[in-house]
């Protein structure tokens, strides 16, 4: 495990990692989670796959989340995640890695890329949320539905533990409630200018967006992603959580 500071006071933001095996494997590989996850619960057994072993892959906890620190005045906004993540990046040396953000953390990763784009060659993101105000089913759309005080202190939380099921509540009761409901908040609130215009405009750089076969497209306007050179590729017997429902198509995906 490693950290570095982000922010403006004392808290710590921390990955881990695997080491490459030569230096021309390729740019580092950074996986980031989504809302309520962990990056090393979600992705780190990919980097067992035969096609992604032997890259340096680092697998970064989000403030609020998995064993990074949660303080609560920071403000937890998708523009404050690639800060942060950024801070990871500069502590680890790490310029021109392959990024790769599942749901949030793809948002987050446009965001860096946007920001910083000396730290990042190529996007992959699967299911990232690109446009602000999502249908009401959404997790992140649940979760602000609360007032902060509500899920924070009035049982928010627990409820949606109870509702979200096993899986994803295994990773969900780790992360810092006031970190949770502000992070979907901002989802939910998008950015300026939008994930999405973010994305087309990097133009310069390559960009591979996954969607699970059972997830449908109707969300995701194939059309104009390509046409902005973003690569749609669909995984098969998969759905939001791809990592987990087809691991070995995942790989392939990322590889390809």
């Amino acid at each position: 495990m490693r950290q570095t500071r982000f922010g403006t006071g004392h808290a710590h933001i921390r990955w881990t990692e695997t080491p490459g095996q030569r230096e021309w494997d390729g740019p580092a590989r950074v996986h980031v989670h989504g809302l309520g996850a962990a990056s090393g619960a979600y992705t780190a057994h990919l980097s067992a796959d035969p096609l992604l072993a032997g890259r340096r892959t680092l697998f970064v906890d989000l403030p609020g989340f998995g064993l990074s620190d949660r303080p609560a005045d920071f403000g937890y906004s998708l523009e404050d995640h690639a800060d942060a993540l950024a801070c990871v990046l500069d502590a680890a040396g790490v310029r021109g890695a392959e990024v790769v953000g599942h749901s949030m953390g793809g948002a987050v990763a446009i965001v860096l890329a946007y920001r910083r784009p000396e730290l990042v060659s190529r996007l992959v993101l699967a299911e990232a949320n690109l446009d602000p105000s999502p249908p009401e089913f959404v997790g992140s759309s649940s979760i602000a539905s609360w007032t902060e005080e509500e899920f924070v202190h009035g049982g928010g939380f627990a409820a949606t533990l109870e509702r979200v099921g096993w899986m994803w509540a295994a990773t969900m009761r780790t992360s810092d409630p006031l970190a949770l409901h502000r992070s979907a908040t901002a989802l939910v609130r998008g950015t300026e200018p939008t994930m999405r215009a973010m994305l087309t405009s990097l133009t310069d750089l390559p960009r591979t967006y996954l969607v699970g076969e059972r997830s449908g497209e109707e969300w995701v306007d194939r059309p104009g992603l390509e046409a902005a050179g973003v690569e749609v590729v669909n995984v098969p017997e998969a759905g939001h959580c791809v990592m987990f429902d087809n691991p070995a198509a995942y790989a392939r995906a990322i590889a390809g």
